[in-house]
């Protein structure tokens, strides 16, 4: 009897421990793209990635994957394709998959795809006018399914925007002409009525009032049905991160007088957060920060954060500095898309050139235009002292600061395409003896593949700033400009470049940054970086050559964390700098990309 156990009991462990020796795949004359997309989809090439796999784990993925390999070769507009997965000789789905083989050598995924079919008749209709369906749905294209489906979403789409909340499919033909390689399609959509949004019913909020939920969406209640409207009102209950969630869900049916109900199913968050970060540099030494935020302190979802920093810790640059600020955000005041803010901070900087302390205080409005798009203005004051080589000097201000933000990157932690636009202007009019005037601060960023993958990205920045009115002997040292370390040019010391004023060295009034970097993936997390950065100091509040310029270089490493790379420079003067006794090589640590 304990001898049958023990066979028992091996033979059901014996699969669990016999696995397959080679995965391979074989496509014929067919192209390197397809057959490495077949790969890619494939649950069998998946297994050799698992720690834990058995010979029914590779039947089953393999019966699986006839489904699979014939929607992939579909999707690329291949029709035509017959498929067959050999296991040891054996043709898979002949296999019972819950009595498998005691062991498994080899594995042969066979796909013959057959010839390419082409688009013959194309049809969807009806669309509403000046609708664009994709270039990829014409006739003599590919014949990919995923041009089909990404048509029909935009004629659908359409139609929603126009109102029709309700456009569907109504009838829709495929055929495949084998003899001529041809697809064949027509579809035929059902707009529907033409409807209105009905109320706004709010489910899930607890402690955000029912109120201010319904002002922060902004669903135009009795205007006609929008898709992009809605889009909008679940983007601004998003936007004030008081919600872990936040979906619009429309009606199945459809209200007396035509309109639509729309219900907001929303999760509120924990209305309590902290957090801190740290930055490293070899010149700079330690930054720490914290902060704390509550997400809806007077029941309208209003964000309160305060933050303190503390930098300059074992420097060799400057002293420490000490910053703390607190913001007050309230949504939707005046209309959805217009938040109130106020904010108010005190510092102490110990700069290299300078020592400073200032008390600031803002309130004003942020308009966000569209999801790119935002722009703010506000008044506020300055309060503060400065000293540098140019002597001591006090200063109050009223300030007006505008800004605004244009962003079309694709990530913005992480960004591989696209731009970033910020403008800043700080018109001040002084209250004390100094001079009245503003500043003007331009930062543009720009991202491109060259080699249309993620594992290269090119980067491009470029800076500009401008003081206007008072001179560098009487401008508060902090309205001035330093180049030098992150931030402007990575390799030169912290704030080393400024502009002479009667032999003491002080900050400019107008500077010009330029940074490139090359990243290029190693593997799925790291990256390694090139990089070379520019920086200008002119004495006048536009270039001139009265000013110096200076430049570094270096190589720096990403790992990508999920949430943002850490990331390490390494950087060292390429030309400027004529202090022989500051370090030939700069390090800087942080996270998130240099910009």
């Amino acid at each position: 009897m304990r001898t049958a156990i023990l066979c028992l009991f091996a033979l059901c462990v014996a699969p669990a421990t016999a696995v397959a020796q080679e995965v391979s795949i074989r496509t014929g004359d067919a192209p390197d793209d397809l057959k490495n997309l077949l790969k890619a989809n494939s649950l069998l090439f998946g297994l050799e990635d698992t720690d834990q796999r058995n010979p029914q784990d590779y039947v089953a993925a393999a019966n699986a994957d006839y489904a699979r390999m014939v929607e992939t070769l579909y999707q690329e507009g291949y029709f035509g394709g017959t498929v067959r997965i050999e296991i040891d000789g054996r043709e898979a789905e002949t296999i019972p998959p819950l009595q498998p083989p005691a062991s498994i050598r080899s594995v042969i995924i066979r796909v013959d795809p057959g010839p390419r079919f082409t688009f013959g008749r194309t049809r969807i209709a009806p669309l509403p006018r000046r609708t664009e369906i994709p270039e990829a749905f014409a006739t003599g294209l590919p014949a990919e399914t995923d041009a089909i489906r990404q048509s029909v979403r935009t004629g659908i789409t359409a139609w929603r925007e126009d109102g029709h909340a309700k456009a569907a499919i109504a009838e829709e033909s495929v055929i495949a002409r084998h003899d001529q390689s041809r697809l064949d399609v027509n579809v035929r959509l059902d707009p529907g009525p033409r409807l209105t949004f009905g109320r706004l019913i709010i489910e899930g909020n607890q402690n955000v009032r029912t109120e201010r939920v319904r002002a922060i969406a902004g669903l135009p209640e009795g205007e006609v049905f929008s898709q992009s409207e809605l889009d909008r009102a679940e983007e601004r209950l998003r936007r004030t991160g008081t919600f872990s969630s936040a979906a619009l869900i429309e009606a199945d049916q459809i209200a007396p007088g035509g309109s639509l109900p729309i219900t907001a199913q929303i999760a509120e968050r924990l209305p309590r957060r902290f957090g801190f970060g740290a930055e490293v540099s070899s010149d700079q030494g330690v930054s720490l920060s914290a902060f704390w935020l509550h997400r809806n302190l007077l029941g309208g979802a209003e964000r309160l954060r305060v933050e303190g920093e503390i930098s300059g810790l074992g420097g060799t640059t400057g002293g420490q500095d000490y910053v703390l600020t607190t913001t007050f955000n309230r949504p939707a005041t005046f209309s959805s898309d217009t938040d109130l803010y106020a904010l108010a901070s005190i510092e102490e900087r110990d700069e290299p050139e300078f020592f400073s302390r200032q008390v600031r205080g803002e309130i004003g409005l942020t308009r966000y235009v569209n999801d790119r798009v935002t722009v703010s203005a506000g008044v506020g004051f300055r309060i503060g002292e400065t000293e540098d080589d140019l002597g001591e000097r006090d200063y109050t201000y009223i300030t007006f600061p505008v800004s605004g933000e244009w962003d079309r990157r694709d990530n913005v932690l992480n960004p591989t395409e696209g731009f970033y636009l910020e403008a800043d202007a700080i018109p001040f009019l002084a209250v004390s003896d100094t001079d009245s005037g503003g500043r003007v601060d331009l930062d543009a960023r720009y991202y491109l593949r060259p080699l249309a993958t993620d594992r290269v990205v090119l980067a491009f920045r470029g800076q500009l700033g401008s003081l206007l009115g008072p001179p560098a002997d009487e401008a508060p040292a902090d309205f001035l400009y330093f180049s030098g370390g992150g931030g402007t040019v990575r390799g030169q010391e912290f704030q080393s470049l400024g502009v002479e004023v009667d032999g003491d060295t002080t900050g400019g009034r107008s500077f010009l940054g330029a940074s490139a970097e090359a990243r290029v993936g190693v593997t799925d997390r790291i990256s390694v970086v090139g990089f070379y950065d520019y920086g200008f100091i002119g004495p006048d509040s536009f270039y001139s050559d009265e000013g110096d310029d200076h430049a570094g270089a270096g190589l720096g490493i990403r790992y990508d964390t999920g949430i943002g790379p850490i990331r390490l420079d390494v950087g060292t003067p390429v030309s400027g700098g004529d202090d022989d006794d500051s370090p030939s090589i700069q390090v800087y640590i942080g996270i998130g990309q240099a910009f």
